[in-house]
């Protein structure tokens, strides 16, 4: 736990004291001075000689008021409060394509860390949006709920790995069949952000998939990555990561993967979305954050939170009764009763 949520304020007292400190030094030259000036120090003992002097509580109390001041700038915290908040926002989900082809190393490395690149930026930029992850091969799994959370989205987007998944092979309507539950609760246009090389083990099921996401109202953004001519999918590598052995098919042949744009562009244009061809990760997630802003928006709670609790409150308080004592600290004449007192004993 952090006693203060902005300690720095209390280094700024630390100026602040010395500034305050030079001021009162400086007037006091200066009053000192103009007082030689005007009267010359014995004319003006006389004339003050009847009225409190200027007690050194007083100027404490000036100082403890500035303290109390900057600590309640630092944000004193003790004590923990459930946080929940709510917020408008439009619902998206990230799909990304994990088979063996996302080796390919056509895009240097290869495919999927430039796709992690780019969700890297599109996640810090859609800041106002709920997004979820799957990952998908032949089937596809939720990797993260759609949440706010940028954190827990950028730790699973770290943890996406080529054949991570039980299943071969790759099927498109895999992710658009479950991000149609994933997105069944909410209302109005949502969009779902599908990242492949395009290539499609079951085409018999494209059709389906592009009905499903016109029936829940799902705008696909497909992005290819990945080239049109194609290269050999790594099966074996060393520590270094030189290749050792590429990828066969069940008849050992050589597997060349290339980027299906053709089907992508289907999907897409079915659906009022848009294709966009892998170029840089700034770029595509310039590109994606573009073509998300239309979406519909919806109330929705964002995950409770515990937080520490401000006290600020208190040395606030202390600064407001110190400087009252400041301000009502008596400054009048001395009392002249006992001396009018021992002349009438005497007679």
């Amino acid at each position: 736990m952090e006693l203060f949520a902005k300690p720095v304020y209390l280094l700024y007292f630390i100026p602040a004291a010395v500034l305050v400190g030079l001021a009162a030094w400086l007037g006091f030259k200066l009053k000192n001075r103009l007082i030689h000036a005007l009267f010359g120090p014995q004319a003006y003992a006389k004339l003050t000689q009847s009225l409190r002097p200027v007690s050194r509580w007083r100027g404490a109390l000036f100082v403890l008021t500035v303290f109390f001041l900057f600590t309640a700038l630092a944000g004193p915290q003790w004590g923990t409060e459930v946080i929940e908040a709510q917020g408008t926002f439009a619902q998206t989900v990230i799909a990304v394509d994990v088979s063996a082809s996302m080796r390919a190393r056509d895009l240097q490395p290869d495919r999927l860390a430039n796709a992690k690149n780019m969700l890297r930026m599109l996640v810090s930029n859609l800041k106002d949006e709920r997004l979820g992850i799957i990952a998908f091969t032949s089937q596809a799994y939720i990797q993260c709920p759609i949440t706010t959370d940028e954190d827990a989205l950028t730790y699973f987007i770290d943890s996406l790995q080529p054949d991570m998944l039980p299943v071969p092979g790759t099927s498109l309507s895999a992710p658009v069949a479950l991000a149609a539950r994933m997105l069944a609760k909410y209302p109005g246009q949502k969009a779902l952000i599908l990242l492949t090389d395009g290539e499609d083990h079951s085409p018999e099921e494209l059709k389906a998939a592009q009905e499903t996401a016109q029936q829940n109202g799902i705008r696909i953004i497909a992005i290819g990555i990945g080239t049109k001519d194609g290269t050999l999918i790594p099966a074996k590598t060393d520590a270094s990561g030189k290749i050792l052995e590429y990828k066969k098919d069940k008849e050992g042949k050589t597997v060349v993967s290339k980027l299906d744009e053709k089907t992508l562009l289907e999907l897409a244009q079915a659906t009022g979305g848009v294709y966009i061809p892998y170029t840089t990760p700034a770029q595509v997630a310039a590109q994606v954050e573009g073509a998300v802003k239309g979406l519909d928006r919806s109330v929705s709670r964002t995950a409770a939170r515990a937080a520490y609790k401000n006290r600020y409150a208190f040395p606030l308080v202390l600064a407001m009764l110190c400087l009252a004592g400041y301000l009502l600290w008596p400054r009048g004449r001395k009392s002249t009763r006992r001396g009018a007192e021992k002349p009438s004993q005497k007679r």
